[in-house]
């Protein structure tokens, strides 16, 4: 059995590339995956921060 990306069939999944690759270009993927990156690293920061502050704020 093929495991499935968040329960997309290959199919769906190749859909769903070439749509992207129509609405963004070819050129602009790179900086979309760039700014995606980038936005997760911020995100886990903020939750890293946010554990933190919980962590003092348990101990205080």
């Amino acid at each position: 059995m093929l495991a499935y990306v968040a329960g997309l069939r290959p199919q769906e999944l190749l859909i769903i590339l070439v749509i992207v690759l129509v609405l963004f270009g070819g050129a602009k993927i790179p900086q979309l995956a760039r700014n995606l990156g980038q936005a997760q690293k911020e995100f886990k920061k903020g939750i890293d921060e946010g554990s933190a502050e919980d962590a003092e704020a348990e101990t205080a």
